[in-house]
């Protein structure tokens, strides 16, 4: 159709030569004298013998005139048409040729126009029309998403679509989109008078393998076990065989149109259309044996890629070899599934091991828990400690567990075998060594973390940094001098460590060239200035962070960067910036699944903006979506504080301040139990001293104002927390008067955590 069309708008008369029922290449020149009718009425420039050669008499033709030769299905008879196409351009000056093929013709002076699959648009009318001459009344509007499908997945071939519309006499879209796994049963029944090898997909493609060589179709059986596509390298690798140049006969496979060359960043990919490679898979099954061999060659290929990419995706030369990965991605999956399916354990350990950053890195970390969960299920049980298998299966348990740790709900991690398995996990990595030192076995302090198990914490992470100093790398040292430095800022009693932490982090950085590990040194400082008052300081810190996180591709990264510059907004009190970066931060975050903490952050974010401005309808609203998101995620304790603190206000707008009272005492004696830092329990027990104020109680909500105030210690309230206060110390101030106010303060200033608490729950 495409061939008439053409020929339909060229200047010259147009002659149509249709090739598809020759059964011999010598053949191609008698049906083209046929064609142009010079059989029947004998018109040639001279007289000659019926024994004249018929490409001469079309030389003779033709070598004068002007006309458009088009031959159509050139492929099965490429030789002779080539052969042909080649001695008349010779000699026929005004001769054109316009061949259909699935490969070139490959004479001089051919230009190359490749038949794309039709874009969705045009294929969807294609099966629109198709799909109404078989079912009167249809129409697309009624399964748009499956007649979407259906079209996408036949590649856009215009002859899978209209076999596929046909079966609409027997079954919906939907339908037919569901058992595009068996195609080739499916598409049958096209019209009776299409050409026998155009009636069914399969007779499609059978024409297409019966015009191969045997290795052309031993390359292209092989070929199949690529999900994907896949590169020189990698085919050369996977297909190879004695005497078989592997190249070569891609090379002739994309000619004839079965596998498509597209240019990369990286170099020429190579892959097969949908259809096509369901075909080859068809095929490669005729052949167990050689199938079998070509899936191990292929899974070893890419676990060597996958560990050869592993430190590399650590360092400043991540780029190219993140794309790399994430362009495998599909292969390296295939890899995985082999070696669990085959119960390899050994092989399936290290392709975990050799993925499990780039899962965290590149937002694959629901994925990367189920891969983990799989392999660790194929050693039920633990193997013995004194056994070399040990360590790697607390290596897996500790990447188990991180994998899941933002997805997950704390609770699933407060059990006893979980926290059994904490205490194996903490006496395994806490003997240094260089096994022990590495990842993912370096992040076991955060199995604590997941557990509730704090009481030694800090310690842990002193042990852990010591440890990896002596035995670690520059980038495993700086992942767990980050650990220990979000940990200070969060948790009581850590800031002793966090300036010099931060000085040593930057340096690290700057060694190891990681983006990510950069991007986490910002965020870090980030949260250290703002905990410190330094909004705009902050600002910078996790702009930057959003930059770098940007820059590798840690997309997972950049809603969560956006609503800390949120934060700094709001607490230097700019609101609609506050707001603005929400919004920014929620288009994100939507972007992308397993976010709940930063979803949740950003709405416990936006019901303190609305508790700023009085709008506690809003407040209310924006809080019980976050306590929601909070569920789904593995939210640190500091955040369920900020929840706490909002519910109290919400609370005593609500219901009044000794309703609000009786929940804040609880709500801080757990800050207290989950080792929340100094600034947190300081906003909790501002707040508990706001309600006492509101109680009748100055002297109390003094005294507890002034302890909070000794905890903050260089961390200062901010704009809203201020405003917060609403004025009731002055006021306390004034009906206690001036030395009672300075007894009831200075006695606060003395006064520890759990001696406030005593004191909230003792009222």
């Amino acid at each position: 159709r495409l061939a008439e069309h053409a020929a339909a708008d060229h200047p010259e008369p147009g002659w149509l030569v249709e090739l598809a029922r020759l059964d011999h290449p010598a053949a191609v020149p008698g049906a083209v004298l046929s064609a142009l009718g010079l059989r029947e009425n004998g018109l040639v420039a001279r007289e000659k013998s019926p024994a004249e050669d018929p490409t001469t008499l079309l030389i003779d033709h033709c070598a004068h005139r002007g006309l458009l030769l088009v031959l159509d299905n050139c492929e099965h008879v490429i030789g002779a048409a080539a052969e042909l196409a080649d001695r008349l351009l010779a000699h026929c000056p005004g001769i054109r040729v316009l061949a259909t093929s699935r490969e070139p013709l490959g004479v001089p002076g051919e230009v190359l126009r490749p038949v794309e699959p039709l874009p969705p648009d045009p294929a969807h009318r294609l099966f629109a029309d198709r799909a109404a001459a078989a079912q009167p009344g249809f129409t697309p509007d009624d399964d748009p998403a499956a007649v979407a499908e259906i079209c996408a997945r036949l590649d856009g071939l215009p002859l899978a679509i209209e076999l596929a519309a046909a079966r609409l006499r027997l079954l919906t879209p939907r339908q037919i989109a569901d058992r595009l796994d068996d195609r080739f049963r499916l598409l049958t029944g096209g019209s009776r008078t299409l050409l026998p090898r155009q009636q069914t997909l399969r007779a499609v493609v059978d024409w297409s393998w019966d015009l191969l060589t045997e290795p052309e179709r031993a390359v292209l059986r092989r070929l199949a076990v690529f999900t994907g596509g896949c590169d020189l390298t990698a085919a050369e690798a996977v297909c190879a065989a004695p005497a078989l140049d592997v190249a070569d006969v891609l090379g002739s496979l994309v000619d004839k149109s079965l596998v498509l060359a597209e240019p990369t960043p990286d170099g020429m990919r190579y892959r097969m259309l949908e259809t096509i490679h369901e075909y080859a898979i068809s095929r490669a099954a005729d052949e167990p044996a050689q199938a079998r061999t070509t899936a191990l060659r292929h899974a070893a290929h890419f676990l060597a890629l996958a560990e050869e990419a592993e430190p590399l995706l650590r360092s400043a030369a991540q780029l190219p070899w993140i794309r790399r990965v994430e362009t495998e991605l599909d292969n390296l999956r295939a890899a995985l599934d082999l070696a669990v399916r085959d119960g390899d354990s050994d092989t399936a350990q290290r392709a975990v091991f050799a993925l499990g950053w780039f899962w965290w890195l590149r937002n694959y970390r629901i994925e990367g828990a189920e891969w983990t969960a799989r392999v660790l299920a194929l050693t039920p049980t633990e193997p013995p400690e004194d056994s070399p298998a040990y360590l790697t299966h607390q290596h897996l348990q500790v990447l188990h567990m991180f994998l899941r740790s933002e997805s997950s709900a704390a609770e699933e991690f407060r059990t006893p075998e979980y926290r059994a398995l904490t205490r194996r996990l903490k006496e395994t990595f806490r003997r240094g060594s260089p096994e022990t030192s590495a990842f993912p076995g370096i992040l076991w302090p955060t199995t604590a973390l997941l557990t509730g198990d704090l009481l030694d914490f800090h310690a842990d992470l002193d042990e852990a940094v010591e440890n990896c100093r002596r035995y670690g790398g520059d980038w495993e040292l700086g992942v767990i001098l980050m650990l220990r430095t979000h940990v200070a800022i969060d948790m009581t009693g850590g800031l002793h460590t966090v300036d010099a932490d931060l000085v040593e982090l930057h340096e690290i950085a700057d060694r190891v060239g990681d983006r990510w590990t950069r991007a986490q040194v910002s965020s870090a400082a980030g949260e250290v200035a703002l905990s410190r008052g330094q909004y705009d300081w902050a600002r910078i810190e996790y702009e930057e962070c959003l930059r770098l996180a940007r820059e590798v591709g840690a997309h997972i990264e950049e809603p969560f960067a956006i609503a800390r510059i949120a934060e700094t907004a709001y607490c230097s009190g700019d609101m609609e910036g506050a707001e603005r970066l929400l919004a920014e931060s929620d288009r994100e975050s939507r972007k992308y699944g397993g976010v709940y903490d930063v979803r949740a952050f950003a709405r416990l974010l936006a019901s303190m903006i609305a508790l700023y401005r009085g709008d506690h309808a809003k407040a209310r609203a924006e809080y019980v979506v976050a306590r929601a998101e909070s569920k789904g995620a593995g939210v640190p304790p500091q955040f369920i504080a900020g929840l706490d603190n909002i519910e109290a206000l919400l609370v005593a707008h609500d219901q009044g301040p000794r309703a609000a009272l009786a929940g804040a005492g609880p709500a801080f004696a757990d800050a207290i139990s989950t080792r929340c830092a100094e600034r947190v329990l300081a906003a909790l027990a501002e707040t508990a001293a706001g309600l006492l104020a509101a109680t009748d109680r100055p002297g109390e909500a003094l005294r507890i104002l002034a302890a909070a105030t000794a905890w903050r210690s260089g961390h200062p309230r901010s704009v809203p927390e201020e405003a917060f206060l609403d004025g009731f110390p002055e006021r306390a101030r004034a009906f206690l008067g001036p030395a009672r106010s300075a007894a009831e303060e200075a006695a606060g200033a003395e006064l520890t955590p759990p001696e406030v608490a005593a004191l909230l729950k003792s009222g």
